[in-house]
């Protein structure tokens, strides 16, 4: 054993301090300090990530063995006593995060714990503390280590990445080379299992779909932990091998392995970037600090796509090529284990595995209950066979075998011009999307192989795209194909409780591949010169064409992906008991066929955004909407629905009362908001006073639906959230009856208004910039001037905006109030004080003034932390400058 060089005479004088503890620390932070720094410094620099992490993992080697020789040496010296410092784990494997836990296992030969080496080690992790470091750590004896990684598969996870840092170098490498001798004899089967047990519980923990816009980095689908898991496997097979590098050679071909160190260099800096710009070990990547990472990484905007768009971009081809990377290691591990059961029951357990049954072609088979090919060359004699292999997993309700998807991706250069334009393909592919059983599963299969996007170049410029802001939360790719899969659980009945009305159109409609084709390209013009819609509707048409689709048909995919917001933006922001507002749309969407895929396709758009975006409220604004558009078509008279019918007992109870409340918590996992419902006999100045109100009560008002009947009977209901994002009251339901309490006197005696301070948001909001707009609409022939208003999102701005109306002596007779994640969309339908049209234009340039004003008041970000604001990306609506309802307004006899 080589002698170890003596310590520094800086750190022998510490041993000679009036608190050794104290000196020594002082000196290993220096150090330390200038250690990382360095690898900061490489992390900003260098585009392999892993290098950084090597770096940091040496700087803590440095530390801890200046600070094992400190203790052992000159604190508490006792030179026969055998001792040993070890890493284990992620530390052990040579690669740390600036915030990274250091996992160390303190190593004696026996049972006995002496009282010097209890000592030492608790020395050890003194300073460590002192030090700011998070520690995880055991100390056991040879025999105890040994036990309990037979059984227990954590522990012996985090043994195949030890290594010896300090002490007695022979203590430490007679565990290793014993621990590696016993994984080399056991059945690695279990241990194989363990980790991938572990992997789907990790997934059910962080999300299972790999292309959520905030991004678990670490444990999240498609992030570190995945590749670990690899690496963990590979050790698991080749102990004695050099970081597993034997065993990764065996399971991955050239490629994959060039792959697999990318994505880990990628990762890592990734990694180390967010701990750096978040100063604490952070895993989630946020959209508060997406868009300082890919400025440290170099990241510029091209065209429309911002920088932190296209470094989101790369996050999750990386990811997709992590997820290729583990399907290729399980085919490598199910041929081993399949060599191993033939050479037992040769013959016998092949047709045991393989299923006997009828498939489209040759090279194909069934094994271990997936579609799997037989030869390299299946697809190279025919490549239309790439899509029906496709149509035969959804036929038989089958996953890829892994080496079938590895034959997809190595054939990917089979998908020529002339096999996009063979009918044999697009009838595969329109076979699957439109008749399929789990249209979802398979096309995200497809997806991930890269096929689709090969096959569908419009499809492939979207692949992995995202929008920067907090509306979506998932990358374009994933929402569509969720949105096709809705549409399918929709006409399979699943979706019934939440969707009756688009489960009994969708029997209805006759063309239901125009549908499914107009789904899966209504977001391909997204990023687009023209405007998505207008891209949209080229892009479809062009894909269209070379399927080789009818020309009428044609056109009715490419209305549909140019008109797909036309009804969300109807719906949610315009008056749909207004009969002018059902003619308009009408004569917008020309006929009951157009109509019910409407209704369908965009329920499903919506659904599909995320979690919680779709409600009761919005289904019943949609059914609203759809059954007078169809009563129309029908040719029966279009009267003025009753605006007060949602809430007829309320309303009644207000007439006698003068005023009724009435708190409506989140119902069902959809349910995101709760709602408060009020009926009252309207006056000046009702809704600034309401809203106010629930701004006192720090209720955040995510939608809202004003309505006066003509007799002056307001309904106004409003959905709520809390300011963590979850329904208002629901944690506290108590909260709620005080809101219904404050409610009422408001309406009877007006808002109790104080002084608050400005609300600060969450840094996920406030780095967001939302261009303010304001648009004062005199010309529309009705009775009321429209006011559309649309900026950034906080606690409290609907109270300001109607506020500034009411200040400026209007009343507002309805208003439409909808939140788009960090973007408030809200339009207001307002007259003056007699309930009359408002015509002097520069008093309404002067509320213009003022209402931009009020939205130009930048969200105050969390205390302590400078956050630069990016551009957010706009939502998809056709025109957010003026989008907000031009129909015709309610004409009641009173005006708020």
């Amino acid at each position: 054993m080589t002698a170890s060089p003596p310590l520094p005479s800086a750190v022998l004088d510490a041993a000679s301090a009036p608190d050794p503890r104290a000196a020594v620390t002082a000196l290993l932070r220096e150090s330390l300090d200038a250690d990382r720094a360095r690898a900061a410094r490489r992390a900003e620099s260098a585009a392999d990530g892993a290098e950084a992490a090597r770096l940091y993992a040496e700087a803590a080697d440095a530390l801890l063995t200046s600070l094992w020789r400190f203790a052992t040496e000159q604190v508490h010296p006792a030179p026969d006593e055998r001792l040993t410092l070890l890493a284990v784990g992620g530390y052990g494997r040579g690669g740390l995060a600036p915030f990274s836990d250091l996992d160390l296992l303190f190593l004696r030969p026996g049972q006995a714990i002496s009282p010097r080496a209890q000592a030492v080690v608790e020395f050890v992790h003194y300073v460590l503390w002192d030090l700011g470091l998070k520690v995880g750590s055991a100390f056991r004896s040879i025999g105890e280590t040994l036990a309990l990684a037979r059984d227990d598969m954590t522990v012996r996870t985090t043994l195949l990445e030890a290594r010896v840092l300090a002490g007695d170098a022979g203590l430490g490498e007679s565990l290793l080379k014993r621990f590696r001798s016993e994984v080399a004899r056991a059945d690695p089967r279990p241990f194989i299992a363990a980790k991938m047990s572990e992997r789907d519980v990790r997934l059910q923990k962080t999300g299972a779909v790999r292309y959520r816009v905030e991004p678990n980095i670490k444990d999240g689908k498609g992030g570190l932990r995945d590749l670990n898991t690899l690496f963990w496997i590979a050790r698991s097979l080749a102990p004695d091998s050099e970081r597993g590098q034997a065993a990764l050679e065996g399971l991955l071909t050239a490629r994959e392995l060039r792959s697999f160190r990318e994505a880990i260099g990628f990762l890592w800096r990734v990694r180390i970037l967010l701990h750096l710009v978040a100063g604490r070990p952070e895993e989630k990547l946020t959209f508060d600090v997406q868009p300082e990472i890919a400025r440290r990484m170099g990241w510029r905007g091209r065209g429309d796509e911002l920088a932190v768009e296209r470094f989101m971009r790369r996050y999750f081809q990386v990811a997709r090529e992590v997820g290729a990377l583990t399907r290729a290691v399980s085919a490598q591990l199910e041929a081993r284990q399949q060599k191993k059961a033939e050479g037992l029951a040769r013959g016998l357990s092949r047709l045991i595995r393989r299923r006997r049954v009828r498939l489209a072609f040759d090279g194909l088979a069934v094994e271990e209950g997936r579609l799997t090919v037989t030869g390299a060359n299946v697809f190279a004699r025919d490549p239309a066979r790439l899509l029906m292999l496709f149509v035969e997993a959804d036929r038989l309700d089958l996953d890829l075998h892994p080496d079938a998807f590895a034959a997809v991706i190595r054939s990917l250069t089979l998908v020529t011009p002339a096999l996009r334009r063979d009918p044999r393909a697009a009838e595969a592919f329109l076979t699957v999307l439109a008749h399929g059983q789990r249209p979802y599963r398979v096309l995200s299969i497809m997806n991930e192989t890269g096929l689709l996007g090969r096959f569908l170049p419009e499809w492939g410029r979207i692949v992995g795209q995202t929008q920067f802001n907090m509306y979506h939360a998932y990358t374009v790719d994933e929402h569509t194909l969720q949105a096709v899969g809705v549409i399918n659980d929709i006409a399979r009945g699943k979706l019934k409780a939440d969707h009756p009305a688009s489960t009994a159109i969708v029997p209805r409609i006759a063309d239901i591949e125009a549908l499914m084709l107009a789904m899966l390209l209504h977001d391909v013009g997204k990023g687009g010169d023209r405007g998505q819609l207008e891209d949209g509707a080229i892009a479809a048409r062009r894909a269209c064409e070379r399927l080789g689709v009818d020309p009428r048909r044609i056109e009715l995919v490419v209305w549909l992906v140019r008109h797909h917001l036309l009804m969300s933006d109807y719906a949610q922001k315009r008056d749909v008991s207004d009969p002018s507002t059902v003619r308009a749309f009408a004569e917008a969407v020309g006929d009951p066929e157009r109509l019910r895929m409407l209704m369908v396709l965009t329920v499903a758009d919506i659904r599909a955004v995320g979690p919680g975006v779709w409600n009761g409220w919005k289904g019943q604004l949609m059914r609203a909407l759809f059954e007078a558009t169809e009563a129309l078509f029908r040719g029966d008279a279009v009267t003025r629905e009753d605006p007060l019918a949602d809430h007829p007992a309320l309303v009644e109870r207000a007439r006698r009362e003068g005023a009724a409340v009435e708190a409506l918590p989140a119902e069902g996992p959809l349910e995101s908001t709760a709602r408060v419902a009020v009926a009252a006999r309207d006056r000046p100045g009702l809704f600034a006073d309401l809203a106010a109100t629930l701004s006192m009560a720090g209720a955040d008002v995510v939608g809202a639906r004003l309505a006066t009947a003509e007799d002056g009977m307001a309904l106004d209901v409003f959905e709520i959230q809390d300011g963590a994002g979850e329904p208002y009251g629901g944690r506290e339901p108590r909260r709620l009856a005080i809101l219904v309490k404050a409610m009422e006197r408001a309406v009877l005696k007006g808002a109790r208004t104080s002084a608050m301070q400005a609300p600060r948001v969450s840094a996920r909001r406030a780095v967001f910039d939302v261009r303010p707009v304001v648009r004062i609409d005199a010309d529309t022939g009705t009775s009321a001037v429209v006011v559309e208003v649309s900026g950034a999102d906080r606690p409290g701005l609907l109270a300001d905006l109607a506020r500034t109306i009411s200040m400026h002596g209007y009343s507002t007779r309805s208003a439409h109030v909808a939140s788009f994640g960090e973007r408030a969309v809200d339009g207001f339908y307002i007259t003056d004080a007699d309930g009359r049209k408002p015509k002097d234009k520069a008093k309404l340039e002067a509320l213009k003034a003022d209402l931009l004003e009020v939205l130009d008041r930048a969200p105050q970000g969390p205390a302590g932390r400078s956050i630069t604001p990016v551009r957010a990306s706009v939502r998809d609506v056709s025109d957010l400058e003026g989008a907000l309802g031009r129909s015709p307004v309610s004409s009641g006899p009173q005006a708020r």
